[in-house]
């Protein structure tokens, strides 16, 4: 488990820990035209747990292995967080936007993985 995995377990630990709601990581390796290796997406109930969200991963991805998002967007209406770490992007929405957007029917041909449910 090189410095990625180390990396995805950490944003998935960050997630969790604020209750991140149907964390799914889809793997876009085996995929030519994809910008980065993984997406872990998630959602919150609120523009408050969204934020949350999003400054647990920054907070326990810095922790860990002292790494810095490389670019965020979307903190300022936090109905859907960006979080750009190269290798990995975490997308953390609240439900009515994650359900609008579908991001997960767009990447229908990589590997989707249900990390928790609920």
């Amino acid at each position: 488990m090189g410095n990625t995995g180390q990396l995805l377990q950490y944003i998935i630990e960050g997630i969790l820990e604020k209750k991140g709601k149907e964390v799914i990581n889809i793997d876009l390796r085996k995929l030519d035209y994809a910008a980065c290796d993984n997406f872990v997406i998630c959602h919150g109930e609120s523009g408050t747990q969204v934020k949350a969200l999003a400054g647990s991963v920054e907070d326990k991805v810095e922790e860990k292995l002292g790494l810095r998002v490389k670019h965020r967007e979307g903190l300022e209406n936090a109905s859907w967080i960006l979080l750009d770490y190269g290798d990995i992007v975490a997308h953390i929405f609240v439900k009515e936007a994650r359900d609008y957007y579908k991001l997960e029917d767009l990447w229908g041909d990589a590997d989707i993985n249900l990390i928790q449910e609920d």
